[in-house]
């Protein structure tokens, strides 16, 4: 099962709370420990992907590499810094399955490789990347 196929298994009251949102029946209120592991899963996978864009660099690499596949030298040059430093980043996130290789004569280019990533750095910018963004 990929990762977007059990998230969707999951409503969201049920990976966060371990409940479901739909009434419960006497079905649905016997919960298996096949789900309980499922969801323990999800949730850790979901876990790491943010301690993953918790660091800056690797953050804006993925912002980056958004808008398209990305060398070693662009990133440099795009987040003034040095090459070493940008290939650990680059190292990590392929560790974590979030970026994708390609060589094209002596230059790689990284771009993303889990499309839910896209979808979430879209979600970071409309909640955070907006003029009316209101504090509590």
């Amino acid at each position: 099962m990929s990762g977007s196929e059990s998230i969707g298994r999951f409503s969201l009251g049920s990976l966060l709370f371990g409940r479901s949102d739909a009434p419960a029946s006497d079905a649905a209120s016997a919960r298996t420990n096949a789900d309980a592991r499922d969801r323990d899963v999800v949730i850790e996978e979901a876990a790491n992907i943010f301690k993953t864009l918790g660091h800056e660099g690797r953050f804006l690499i993925l912002c980056h590499l958004a808008q398209g596949p990305k060398s070693v030298g662009e990133l440099e040059g795009m987040l003034d810094a040095r090459q070493s430093a940008v290939s650990q980043q680059l190292a990590r996130l392929r560790i974590e399955g979030l970026v994708t290789a390609r060589r094209d004569g002596k230059t790689i280019f990284y771009s993303l490789k889990d499309p839910r990533i896209g979808e979430l750095l879209i979600c970071y910018a409309r909640i955070f990347g907006g003029d009316d963004r209101r504090g509590p």
